[in-house]
């Protein structure tokens, strides 16, 4: 039981540690490539304007992924990068409301805000970072510091605090299961004694009878 237990825990601390490194990795890569580079097409934002509200608020943290043009279709959210009016040098989560392509073939994209009454300038399929898979609520707290100046250094260092502080539970619960089964045991090696001894003290007197009848 208790060795089920331990592989039970260990495949949980596992898959925990993995997640946070996986989300690190990803934090990293964006800050230091400005958002040029991703972990397998995946990249985490955060949502700083209330323009998808209520499908998004203020705080969100999203994960895209990389999409081809053409798997794009209408009603999707996308992450792309402004390049015109008040949008130029964002980085923007609309959805899209209309698709068409440029006499080269290329696709270009109109998006909106939910909550927006205007339309966004039409963008080309090179702006675009991916598709939203999901907004991640779990780790939507550090939304509030990541974007500042301390927020690079709090998500490199709460990802590893939480992966250390998971080994250390993981340890102090490994030695939990170890001490019980050690006392489980003992348990056992004491009953398997006391039995032995039984047996002994039985033979002996067993012995002691067979003595005295010879005796007689």
């Amino acid at each position: 039981m208790f060795g089920f237990i331990k592989f039970l825990w260990t495949i949980i601390r596992t898959v925990l540690s993995i997640i946070l490194i996986a989300f690190l990795a990803i934090i990293i890569t964006q800050r230091v490539s400005n958002n040029n580079k991703s972990i397998m097409g995946i990249r985490i934002f955060t949502v700083v304007t209330e323009s998808m509200k209520p499908e998004y608020i203020v705080g969100d943290t999203i994960l895209t992924r990389s999409i081809k043009p053409e798997e794009i279709k209408i009603g999707d959210d996308i992450t792309y990068f402004g390049a015109e009016e008040s949008f130029k040098g964002k980085i923007v989560t609309h959805r899209v409301i209309k698709i068409e392509k440029d006499i080269d073939g290329k696709y270009i994209f109109q998006t909106k805000g939910i909550a927006n009454d205007e339309e966004d300038p039409k963008i080309n399929e090179t702006q675009i970072y991916g598709k939203v898979l999901y907004k991640i609520k779990t780790i939507s707290y550090l939304n509030s510091v990541i974007g500042n100046l301390y927020g690079m250094y709090f998500a490199i260092f709460v990802p590893f605090g939480l992966i250390f502080f998971i080994e250390y539970i993981g340890y102090r619960k490994d030695k939990k299961i170890e001490r019980e089964e050690q006392e489980d045991k003992d348990v056992i090696d004491n009953e398997k004694e006391k039995i032995k001894n039984l047996k002994e003290k039985r033979k002996q007197r067993r012995k002691k009878r067979r003595a005295k009848r010879k005796k007689e």
